[in-house]
């Protein structure tokens, strides 16, 4: 191979097949295997199999996707929001293995032309749609991230020049491409009971996927000023009112454990599969198994993952009124905060009531269920994914199963099309926000009128914009409370054109008195103390008692804390977000080699 074919795969990775599975390796892409290879249901199952065992989505990916955005806090920033620290000489995501899942399914497309006649019409269709699903789902991803990309439906030879230096295709043609891709898995991709709940692609799924994507783009490109986006929003609601309508899913709820039956979806090692639409499954019995909980629990295995205030105040009240109206509001105890709220703020993080096993022994013990006690963020730490259980911490040791597409989620889709469009009405509020609420044991009346705290939080300084319509701040609201921590809030942020809220102070816990120990979870004991150079650590100290120094900026060497105009603990950490950053920019070493893709504005 000359020396510019060899550049061209380090470009578009497009002459390699890339998988886990042996078989992919093996090459069946040989030419004189691959006609020979296509030519039964179970050679196409096999392939298919080893796409979604490549490309779908990792456990790091679904549980802590989210950790750096504006309601997520993790000790380090990513470096794309580190002020003059990203440019086109440190873009990745354009090398070989980033283009590589491309050639795989456009290589399955090609030559399971050859089983056609060797099985079914029905299964031929099926899993030509799952073909498609992925590429949807690949090239939405690098639309997302790119804008502009080059489109390629075919395998791309070695010698075809024209291709390989091709420049990019307009995000418009790319996103028609990926929508009639949808529309084809959606239509073709069985929904048989083979298919149905075994942890593969079918048209439940395949909707799914549509629902996402075609609410993505159909916001984007309203808030972006692109155009057309009503056709977006209402293919997403076509994709939704099916998987309501005419699916076996719903939502997971239990009459009288409102408590507890959030949680179940993300601590259970079987699926609820009467929610779960496709899992990534694990399993203790089979060893299958992943580290979120030693990410989530330890302070040095992980990012110490916590949340902001600014979230937590988002949760409203069980009898569905709204905690930011109550004085003082901002200056609640962390005791306090968890009392008579949406129950899925106790399940989402560690709270005054938060039991964990221990050695084998339950215990609500601060000093065993909330180690580490100075080593936070915002105190607010995370639970959602973590099994309370130490003897799973230190190691990929937890086996619960991921939900990749949830019934939650269809809902929610649904209600912020219809809301974008000016289509929301009590109706609709009632089969979709109402019962993911009532779910959690939240009174689920429609607003009245627009929350102001809500106005307050989306208004856009940088673009000089706000929402001020009261079904779209509840949507939101709603949406990211239920999705927490489940790989969605970038995404929402980069669509609403709310990337500036990732600038916000990252607010903690209320402190009652700076150098002065307190309790920190109502059990009658002192639990920690800030103080500070002019708030000094008192010259007694408790056992027991943890004490924290809130300290002005020193390099990057140290924790660093502050304390915002109501006493809330503030981590202190520089992020910068300019209006030409929605879009990532393409690698200089990708512009070298074909100058044919030009740079995105701003980089």
């Amino acid at each position: 191979m000359n020396k510019i074919i060899k550049k061209s795969v380090l470009l578009l990775g497009l002459l390699a097949l890339g998988s886990c599975n042996d078989y992919f390796n093996e090459e069946p892409v040989a030419s004189t295997t691959r006609d020979t290879f296509f030519t039964s249901e179970t050679a196409l199952e096999t392939y298919a199999n080893g796409l979604l065992n490549s490309y779908l989505p990792s456990a790091a990916t679904l549980a802590y996707g989210d950790q750096i955005s504006d309601i997520a806090v993790a000790k380090q920033t990513d470096g794309y929001l580190r002020a003059g620290q990203y440019s086109a000489a440190q873009a990745t995501n354009w090398s070989k293995g980033n283009w590589s899942q491309l050639y795989d399914v456009n290589y399955y497309l090609k030559y399971m032309q050859t089983a056609k006649g060797k099985v079914s019409d029905a299964i031929f269709n099926h899993y030509q749609g799952v073909g498609r699903f992925w590429r949807a789902w690949f090239y939405w991803n690098k639309v997302k991230t790119f804008g502009d990309v080059p489109l390629y439906t075919d395998v791309i030879e070695p010698n075809d020049y024209d291709a390989l230096y091709k420049g990019r295709d307009s995000r418009a043609t790319v996103m028609n491409q990926v929508l009639e891709d949808l529309n084809y898995a959606c239509e073709n991709c069985s929904k048989d009971a083979q298919f149905v709940d075994k942890n593969v692609i079918n048209k439940y799924v395949a909707l799914a996927l549509k629902a996402r994507i075609c609410l993505y783009e159909g916001t984007f490109r309203k808030y972006h000023n692109l155009g057309d986006y009503e056709d977006w929003l209402d293919e997403a609601i076509k994709a939704d009112e099916e998987l309501m309508n005419n699916s076996p899913y719903d939502l997971l709820e239990e009459k009288g454990n409102e408590a507890k039956v959030y949680s179940k979806l993300f601590l259970s090692e079987t699926p609820q599969r009467k929610e779960v639409i496709l899992p990534r499954e694990y399993n203790n019995e089979l060893n299958c198994k992943h580290g979120i909980t030693t990410w989530y629990a330890s302070p040095t295995a992980g990012n110490r993952l916590s949340a902001t205030k600014g979230f937590v105040n988002m949760y409203l009240n069980l009898d569905g009124t709204r905690f930011t109206d109550k004085k003082d509001y901002n200056k609640t105890e962390f005791k306090d905060e968890f009392k008579n709220r949406d129950w899925r703020l106790s399940q989402s993080f560690l709270n005054p009531d938060y039991e964990k096993v221990v050695n084998g022994i339950k215990t609500k013990d601060i000093t065993k269920t909330f180690p580490n006690l100075e080593q936070q963020n915002t105190w607010y730490r995370i639970a959602k994914w973590s099994l309370a259980d130490n003897s799973l911490e230190g190691g990929d040791w937890s086996y619960n199963s991921l939900p990749v597409f949830r019934f939650a989620e269809i809902l929610l889709n649904y209600a912020e099309s219809k809301a974008e469009l000016g289509e929301m009405d009590s109706n609709v509020w009632d089969m979709t926000i109402r019962r993911i609420r009532e779910r959690s044991g939240v009174k689920g009346d429609a607003p009245a009128v627009a929350d102001p705290y809500l106005i307050a939080y989306y208004t856009n300084d940088q673009d000089n914009t706000s929402v001020t319509d009261k079904w779209i701040l509840e949507v939101r609201r709603e949406r990211t409370i239920e999705l927490f921590m489940e790989n969605t809030r970038r995404d929402d942020l980069w669509r609403w054109r709310q990337c500036p809220l990732m600038e916000r102070p990252y607010d903690g816990i209320y402190v009652p008195q700076v150098g002065k120990e307190f309790d920190l979870n109502g059990d009658g004991k002192n639990d920690i103390c800030f103080y500070s150079k002019s708030f000094p650590k008192p010259s007694k100290t408790i056992a027991g008692v943890t004490y924290v120094e809130i300290k002005a900026k020193d390099g990057d060497k140290d924790v660093i804390y502050g304390l915002n105009e109501d006493n809330c603990i503030v981590y202190l950490i520089d992020r910068e977000w300019l209006p030409h950053m929605y879009y990532y920019p393409i690698p200089q070493t990708a512009i070298n080699i074909n100058p044919n893709l030009g740079q995105n504005p701003g980089w």
